[in-house]
């Protein structure tokens, strides 16, 4: 990277900082800082006029060009709407999806005797005598619930790979289905012996990887540049839902109609929806049968350039040394870092330092992702009128709410150790809302950069988070078991650490423009 480049990126990060604080002068920085990438109306104000008398017919036709786009999008951008629709079938997607791999978390507590935490034991114990219970150690019940990840990371890459090609819609209803079969044959393959459940667990994040990657083929062919952040956070925010409603309800079930109530009411919810998704659900606005003529040329022609077709070939040397791509990797590795340390780790920190009490565990639980899902859906909206009225750029808002979802939480946790147990709640509700504000910054970046592969990236992206995931609360348990009382501070000052060291990767090297390696005439295959 030149000098020049770095220049420019450390000039946007001074402006995503300085944007809250004072708003005209950050709407001057960024109309003028960036003279060649600036709207086709500053260039023709900027320019000479002796040069323009050239070019003038052209930009008139440009700008009336622009201005019905801009128009048209005014008039199609409603809620009650084919791709909007489409969005809250993937939010629904997502939430069975996430209620389906983070059930049995919940079921578990009520299928032993001994979760290995004996201030929970029995804590979702049915009344029913008939339900049954198992003898699995705490190495045992690890193993159970660590094993879909293993399916997940097997599968996540080809399916992301194979999703991008043929399209998003039979595959993820396929997997949907498949998956929701699986959770309903775990009751019985827990009879069987705990072999044959974690088979079954295995199996499951098969299916689960496989839906996870298929979702994110839609957007390129469905969501229009300019909605993508409301579109896309309207998806992704099923998953935060999904576990709010199974941490709401799942103990509940447990102890009125016992365990095995979770994995059926699941099942049972997944294979309905999974035939519907097939009726309402199409890979492509054109080939929808109850999308408005309007609607289909507005996203049609909104998405026109984006270089969104499938192709079977691959640009895998130029992706391995794309910086742009490796910003947006590093980031999801560090972020789950910490998203990991919160949700394994702190309530191990709160019931060891400030010993709250086990009836507070649902309800500390299920509020950060209350909050967390309103704070998506609030930042997703601002996002999208920051681009609609030309506010800031699209490589400014996303690298302005990558700063708010990292920089703010890494403070905040790193704070976590210092204080009282009030404040600790406060903080771990910041954090998680602060923090999902990254869904509209580097996380939904692939879009931008390579809208044809941005399945694949997806992979890419879940890979980088699943290591992270392995690698964190190892990390804890060595500093725990080093020196419990200064342990948690060293857990959460590395936690912080290395979630500002993506933070200003991102900052760094992240890029809003379609790369070079992403557009059809410069693909290099196998």
């Amino acid at each position: 990277m030149s000098i020049m480049e770095l220049s420019s990126n450390i000039d946007e990060f001074l402006q995503a900082t300085t944007f809250c604080h004072n708003l005209p002068q950050a709407i001057m920085t960024d109309s003028i800082k960036d003279l060649g990438e600036a709207t086709l109306w500053e260039k023709t104000s900027l320019m000479d006029p002796s040069n323009t008398a050239s070019i003038s017919e052209k930009d008139d036709t440009d700008l009336q060009k622009e201005e019905g786009n801009e128009q048209q999008h005014r008039k199609e951008k409603r809620f009650w709407s084919v791709r909007y629709g489409l969005a809250v079938m993937i939010h629904g997607s997502n939430l069975i999806s996430t209620s389906q791999t983070f059930g049995l978390s919940i079921a578990i507590i009520a299928m032993v005797n001994n979760t290995g935490q004996s201030n929970q034991s029995n804590l979702y114990a049915s009344t029913d005598a008939q339900v049954p219970v198992y003898e699995w150690s705490p190495e045992d019940q690890g193993f159970l619930l660590s094993s879909i990840l293993y399916g997940i990371v097997i599968i996540i890459i080809p399916s992301g790979y194979v999703a991008g090609v043929l399209g998003g819609k039979k595959i993820s209803g396929i997997s949907l289905l498949i998956s929701s079969v699986l959770i309903l044959l775990i009751p019985l393959a827990a009879d069987q012996g705990l072999p044959y459940l974690i088979f079954t667990r295995i199996l499951q994040g098969l299916a689960q990887g496989m839906n996870l990657c298929a979702l994110q083929a839609l957007w390129p062919k469905w969501a229009p540049p300019l909605e993508r952040t409301q579109m896309s956070n309207i998806g992704f925010s099923g998953t935060t839902s999904g576990n709010f409603i199974i941490i709401l309800v799942g103990g509940f079930l447990c102890q009125s109609l016992g365990w095995p109530s979770i994995f059926y009411i699941c099942g049972g919810i997944g294979c309905v929806y999974s035939i519907i998704w097939f009726f309402l659900v199409y890979d492509d606005p054109t080939n929808h049968p109850f999308i408005s003529d309007s609607e289909k040329e507005y996203i049609v022609s909104s998405l026109a350039g984006q270089d969104s077709s499938p192709h079977w070939s691959m640009p895998i040397k130029a992706m391995m040394t794309s910086l742009p791509l490796w910003a947006i990797i590093f980031a999801s590795f560090c972020r789950f870092w910490l998203v990991s340390n919160l949700t394994t780790s702190l309530p191990m920190l709160l019931n060891n330092i400030f010993d709250y009490s086990i009836e507070m565990n649902g309800f500390l639980s299920a509020l950060p992702l209350l909050t967390s899902w309103i704070t998506m859906i609030i930042g997703s909206q601002i996002a999208g009128l920051l681009l609609s009225k030309k506010i800031l750029r699209l490589i400014t808002v996303r690298k302005l709410f990558t700063f708010l979802g990292m920089f703010i939480p890494s403070l905040l946790v790193l704070a976590m150790p210092y204080v009282d147990f009030l404040t600790a709640i406060i903080f771990l509700i910041l954090t998680s809302s602060i923090s999902v504000l990254c869904f509209s910054g580097f996380i939904i970046n692939s879009l931008d950069i390579a809208p044809r592969y941005t399945s694949f990236i997806t992979g890419l992206t879940t890979l980088a988070s699943s290591v992270s995931g392995v690698f964190s609360p190892t990390i804890t348990g060595y500093f725990i078991n080093q020196d419990p009382e200064s342990g948690w501070k060293n857990v959460f000052l590395v936690s912080s650490g290395v979630n500002f060291l993506g933070m200003v990767f991102f900052l760094i090297f992240g890029k809003a423009e379609i790369q070079d390696w992403a557009k059809e005439n410069t693909i290099t295959r196998f």
